[in-house]
């Protein structure tokens, strides 16, 4: 048997005739129709219910199997619509007296009826959906139901709507700033914000940030250490970057303004590596505390501040070297402690890992 269901989830049929639904039959189908289209020519159900109609009468006057039936959803709510549009399809299944086998051929008014489908595959095989539209207004609805979507969806929302907006505040910033003479910084800013959106979209800088910002609202709740190294060590790096840009101005006002690149670069990391060297040490430590409240510390993890000290010496002698500050002997000094600071640091740290892991304390405690 095949079971043409014309579906109103606004339930327009309930609301503006006062039928109970689901109406099942020709007859009582056609009694609804005839109610609708008397109150409301101008709804677009009415126009559904008749196309079911027509499709009944044509197969049945083929001596085929079928049935008619309006199901109905509610007004304002998808989700408890699309609900009780299954429970009416159940209704209306139940009601078939046929040991046949029973399909369904939807005839709904638009897209947003269309939602309903998965619901009633899930009760019912599904041999068509029909769509009835006006002529005069072909797709109008359904263009109406896309836009709708679009609005409705933050991020669909966020990625059409924004540029648009931007698009249009062009003309009227640029009336604003011709009043004062600045149409040109007016323009510019606009196309900067719009290209920004468009550059941080595309590489997806938006879920990085908001990504971001709740690891660093986790971080203060949870009472983690890494956090305030972080900003320590950010305060550090400004101020080891002021420091360098003064070590190279001052290098350069004494070479008399003709510094290469090389000893530019190297005065930079004169004036600023001790800064920088102290962020590191600052980030590796509030690391390390982290780990080992958590109880995920391990030994090799304490090699990091020495690391950073041990690159801190190196780049700070070859800098001064490169400087004239000082000789030979102090830089094969410098780069020989750097390295062997390194070294002794892996070394003592890997033996203690080794020794505690096969027979120490935390070994036999475990």
């Amino acid at each position: 048997m095949l079971l043409v269901l014309c579906v109103d989830l606004d339930d327009d049929l309930g609301r503006k005739t006062g039928f109970s639904t689901p109406v099942i039959g020709r007859e009582p189908v056609e009694d609804a129709a005839v109610a609708l289209a008397t109150v409301d020519p101008e709804d677009s159900d009415v126009n559904v219910i008749f196309q079911g109609l027509h499709i009944y009468d044509d197969l049945a006057s083929r001596d085929e199997s079928v049935e008619v039936a309006v199901v109905t959803g509610l007004e304002g709510s998808d989700v408890k619509a699309n609900r009780k549009v299954g429970e009416e399809v159940d209704t209306v299944l139940a009601s078939l007296t046929t040991g046949e086998d029973v399909t369904a051929l939807i005839v709904t008014d638009g897209a947003q009826d269309e939602s309903v489908v998965p619901i009633i595959r899930s009760r019912v095989p599904i041999d068509g959906v029909r769509r009835v539209v006006v002529r005069q207004a072909q797709n109008l609805e359904s263009m109406y139901y896309t836009i709708k979507q679009v609005i409705d969806d933050p991020e669909t929302r966020g990625t059409v709507l924004i540029p648009i907006g931007i698009l249009i505040l062009v003309y009227p910033l640029a009336l604003l700033g011709s009043l004062f003479n600045l149409p040109g910084l007016v323009l510019g800013v606009t196309s900067a914000l719009l290209g920004l959106y468009l550059i941080s979209r595309g590489l997806g800088l938006g879920e990085y940030l908001d990504e971001s910002v709740e690891r660093v609202r986790l971080s203060l709740y949870a009472g983690r250490m890494t956090l305030i190294a972080y900003v320590v060590a950010a305060a550090l790096l400004v101020l080891g970057s002021v420091s360098g840009l003064n070590t190279v101005e001052s290098q350069d006002a004494a070479a008399g303004g003709n510094l290469g690149a090389p000893l530019i670069l190297a005065a930079f990391v004169y004036g600023s590596i001790q800064w920088f060297a102290a962020a590191g040490i600052t980030t590796s430590l509030g690391q390390i505390t982290d780990e080992y409240i958590a109880g995920r510390l391990e030994w090799r993890y304490l090699n990091a501040p020495f690391y950073v000290i041990a690159m801190a010496v190196v780049l700070y002698a070859v800098s001064a070297f490169f400087l004239g500050e000082v000789g030979i002997p102090y830089l094969a000094t410098a780069l020989t402690t750097g390295t062997l600071l390194g070294i002794v640091s892996t070394l003592t740290f890997a033996v203690a890992e080794s020794r505690l892991s096969d027979g120490g304390p935390q070994a036999e405690g475990m």
